[in-house]
């Protein structure tokens, strides 16, 4: 049979700690040997410490554990802290290995236990005209806050309440005081505060403290206060439940609406980050906690359900293809959208020009592709790359394929957008900021001015005018009044700066070359359009560069720097 430990946070409450040391009691009497053995223990603030539980099961023998989170919602310490202290004592045990339950919420037996404390409360008075504030205790997990909303609701449908409210007492709102005052101004006369709370401790005292606040400034409102979950039979009889759920492999994670899985709104830097052990502003902390003398630990030390098991292997179906500009060079111009999806990705295939520095930030098991290096056999380099894209999403994989600037400027993007699309792969593509733009705004020249020009137009530089397969007007931009860009023209400058000319330019056009744009070593090398090829040879200019053309370049601010302009780097790190 396999061993069970209940892991609990910890507390600084011994009433806290004493109950649940006596549900620990309660569920050994309640299997009646049905469990070969049950230990407790907190991974902070309390004894027994984890390890001595652990500890005295690996004496016993049990290599197998059940490992049960003792919370009442997937949050920070679920998520992380309580993985990661397991993951110290695998380490401690080689060949310790566990099966980790899920939270106990929501869940009937949970309800009709909150039920019984609101109705104790009331004492016999009619719930029709009673409003619940159901508190838990907040998080900056979007999906743990939305757990407590769900139980709100499921305590509100059939029991004959008036209403369910819930609110947090840190963290996220509405607080204790804001959930009061919504239901006062709702009507309410009578409202039982019921906190969501398995053991006392300091945040159910505050709760308690706040509705006490509220009251007396509102004498109006009768607000009560229901006891805590506490030890109890139900609870005991929902920790063997989810034991019994563990052993047969049976975890439900609420995956869909966690924001480690699923871009939220405004919790794009969660998705892929791994769940790391971290302080919640509440937690009690004397000088720090002793968990972090470890070193941070990340969750997939142990298992984790956010795993799935498709970091390598995939799962079919659900992969996916993102064609993600990476911006003009420095890391951090790269959109939020963008990194997000870098930071979920399990295969990032890379193109030279996009920015390097992103790649040290990924997880050490993205399997990371150059696109200049993938095997090219009888198809062309673009074909090969649309095959790698596609044959990774097939495998049930998040493929980003990172390049630099725009993917839809000059960047073939939309050719592994119909790959994916033919191969029937979901794909989308994030924007990126352009090099056309960027280079010239970083050098201190805008590309459209008030009064100067009104138009600019991005031209690629590749093919010489005049070759056969150029689709450039070369003509038409010569009578053009705006600002001309070129991307990818160090080889033709020269031959472009004559079309140019050719075509009613005037030869003393100002002309700005710049390398790097954004990077430490940017450099620009102004001149005139007649003369903007021999300068170019002379000071050795190589790509990445861009060119700006036009009387807007006479705009740039006087030289301050070696590279001509103070604030033309971008922000390092």
């Amino acid at each position: 049979m396999t061993a069970l430990v209940v892991v609990g946070h910890g507390s600084r409450s011994a009433a806290g700690v004493e109950q649940f040391a006596a549900l620990i009691e309660r569920v050994r009497r309640r299997c009646a040997g049905s469990v070969a053995q049950v230990e407790g223990g907190f991974i902070e603030l309390s004894r027994p410490p984890l390890t001595d539980a652990v500890g005295a099961l690996v004496e016993r023998g049990h290599r197998r554990l059940v490992a049960l989170p003792l919370v009442l919602t997937a949050a920070g310490h679920g998520k992380g802290d309580i993985p990661a202290a397991l993951a110290r004592e695998q380490a401690r045990h080689p060949g310790l290995s566990y099966a980790y339950g899920r939270p106990l919420g929501p869940h009937p037996l949970l309800h009709e236990v909150l039920e019984q404390r609101i109705d104790a409360a009331l004492g016999g008075g009619d719930r029709a005209d009673t409003w619940v504030a159901l508190i838990g205790r907040g998080s900056t997990d979007p999906d743990a806050n939305a757990e407590v909303a769900k139980v709100a609701r499921l305590l509100w449908e059939g029991r004959g309440y008036a209403g369910v409210e819930p609110g947090f007492v840190s963290l996220a709102e509405p607080s204790v005081p804001a959930v009061l005052e919504r239901l006062r101004r709702l009507g309410a006369r009578r409202v039982v505060v019921a906190p969501y709370f398995l053991f006392a401790g300091v945040l159910p005292d505050r709760i308690t403290a706040q509705a006490a606040a509220y009251a007396a400034a509102h004498p109006e409102v009768d607000v009560r206060v229901a006891e805590l979950i506490g030890d109890c039979d139900p609870l005991a009889d929902l920790v063997l439940e989810r034991y019994a759920e563990a052993l047969r492999g049976d975890i439900r994670m609420n995956c869909d609406t966690c924001a480690y899985r699923v871009l939220m709104p405004g919790f794009a830097d969660k998705v892929g980050r791994p769940q790391t052990p971290h302080d919640h502003p509440d937690d009690p902390v004397d000088g720090h906690h002793h968990h972090h003398h470890h070193g941070p630990q990340h969750h997939h030390d142990g298992p984790q359900h956010h795993d799935h098991g498709h970091r390598h292997g995939g799962d079919p179906g659900r992969g996916t293809v993102a064609i993600v500009g990476g911006g003009p060079g420095p890391d951090d111009l790269i959109t939020v959208r963008g990194r997000a999806l870098l930071d979920a990705a399990d295969v990032v295939v890379v193109d030279r020009l996009a920015p390097q520095g992103l790649l040290t930030g990924l997880r050490p098991d993205v399997l990371v592709v150059d696109a200049a290096k993938v095997p090219r056999g009888p198809s062309m380099p673009q074909d090969a790359i649309d095959e790698v894209l596609v044959e990774h999403a097939r495998a049930g994989r998040r493929v980003v394929r990172l390049k630099g600037g725009d993917p839809y400027v000059f960047g073939r993007g939309h050719e592994e957008v119909q790959a994916c699309a033919t191969a029937g792969v979901p794909v989308s593509v994030v924007p990126g900021v352009s090099s056309a733009l960027a280079a010239p705004a970083l050098a201190g020249v805008p590309v459209t001015h008030r009064g100067v020009a009104h138009e600019f137009t991005v031209v690629s530089g590749h093919l010489p005018p005049g070759h056969p397969e150029s689709l450039v007007d070369w003509a038409a931009l010569g009578r053009s009044r705006g600002t001309v860009v070129l991307l990818m023209a160090v080889e033709t400058i020269d031959k472009i700066a004559v079309a140019l000319i050719e075509h009613g330019w005037a030869p003393d056009t100002p002309v700005l070359a710049v390398q790097d744009a954004g990077q430490a070593d940017q450099r620009a090398v102004p001149g005139r359009l007649d003369e903007i090829g021999a300068v170019a040879g002379r000071v050795g200019l190589r790509p990445p560069s861009v060119f700006v053309i036009g009387p807007v370049v006479a705009l740039r601010p006087p030289p301050t720097g070696s590279d001509g302009w103070s604030h033309s780097r971008g922000s390092r790190r």
